[in-house]
This record gives C-alpha cells, structure tokens and sequence, in this order.
C-alpha cells in the first residue's frame, strides 16, 4: 500500500504559506486553534452560497484579520455592506467568548475574488458532491467537471472517488485524469481538497488535486 500525504502540507514553506499566521504560548495555543476552526466552520456553512474556496486567518496583540477568498464577493457583502457586518459580528462573538472587555480583539474583515472558480479544488469537490447526493451519474459528473477545469487554464486534474459510488454493495476506487499532475514536484502549484459525499447508498470519498503550473 502506498504511502500518502497531503499534497497542500507537503509543500508549506516551499510553496505554500500557513493559512493561520500567528504566534502564541504553550498554554494558550490549543485556544486559538479551536478558535481558527470555528471561524472557519461558522464561514463555510454561512456562506455556502458565495463559494467560499479559502479562509486565512493573520493575528497581533489586539487586532484578528481574516480574509476570505470567494467566487461570489457580492453575496458576502450584501446590499451596502449589511451582510459583511453581520458577519464580522459574529466573528467577534465567536473569537471574544468568556474574555473581558479589556482583552477583546479587533476583527478586520476582507474579502478576495476568486476570479477562475473552475481552478478550485475546493469547489469543483464541494459541486460533484451536489450532483452526487442528487443522484446524478457519477461518471457524467466527474467528467464534466475534470471538461470545465482544463478550459479555465489548468494543466491537469486527477479525481478520485472512494466507497459505495453508484449504490454499489461493494465499496470501490475509481480514478479520472486529464492532463499531468506531478504530485512529487514540490514546486508543482497543486491545489488540493478531499470532502464525503453521504448520499442515500453510503458514503462516498472525493478527492481533486488540480495542477496549475510551476511556481518560480
């Protein structure tokens, strides 16, 4: 059996950068952990809708700047600016529980464009689970997206299905190239992102690495 890693750590600090950048102390840095998680999560099921495909989280003594990259910035945003406060807001809820007011922090909150979604391994996986749970062939599914992942610009597109795919008894693994995806070349900008599908039959692993070039 193979032994396999995640691709995105593979390549931090060569490649990649942390997705949280901060400093902390021993004893306080199981908190700001937990902390990054639930802001995350709160980010992702609130704005499902606006195809989130990254959040970073930067913090300092007195100030938390989180930046979201989206497809669709105007559904965060909201009609003069209404929904992106609601979010910060609770942001603030989330990071300034149980802590006094002297300690409680400043939320700066900005929001990126993703301007090529189809580049997204996050959303191409989160689209295929979609049709998946909608019953949609598996086959036609993957093949359209690994289709509209090569016309935005990419180099190659591996997806892998893993588990009860079509409502087999059996669980399988179905793998789908087009192009090349040196997986090995740590200056390979891979963009990668694995999600269940839990569809009426049993569940279904997904994973989508997809090769957008060379970083010099």
């Amino acid at each position: 059996m193979g032994q396999k890693v995640n691709p995105t750590s593979f390549r931090i600090g060569s490649t990649f950068s942390w997705k949280s950048r901060w400093f902390a102390n021993p004893s306080d840095y199981s908190d700001r952990v937990v902390e990054d998680y639930t802001v995350r999560k709160f980010l992702n099921d609130k704005l499902i809708s606006a195809g989130v495909t990254n959040v970073e989280i930067e913090r300092s003594l007195k100030a938390i700047k989180v930046i979201l990259f989206v497809s669709r910035p105007g559904v965060v945003i909201g009609k003069g600016g209404a929904n992106l406060e609601v979010i910060k807001k609770e942001i603030e809820r989330i990071l300034n529980v149980s802590k006094l007011q002297k300690d409680k922090v400043k939320i700066d909150l900005r929001v990126e464009e993703v301007r090529k979604p189809d580049l997204s391994s996050k959303l191409v996986a989160e689209r295929i689970v979609n049709q998946l749970i909608k019953r949609f062939p598996h086959r036609r599914a993957v093949m359209q997206a690994l289709e509209k992942t090569m016309q935005a610009g990419a180099k190659g597109i591996k997806i892998q299905l893993s588990g009860r795919i079509n409502g087999a008894e059996i669980g399988r693994t179905e793998k789908y190239f087009q192009g090349s995806v040196p997986t090995q070349t740590i200056r390979a900008n891979i963009d990668y992102f694995q999600v269940p599908a839990r569809t009426r039959s049993g569940y279904v692993g997904i994973k989508v690495w997809i090769y957008k070039g060379e970083l010099v």
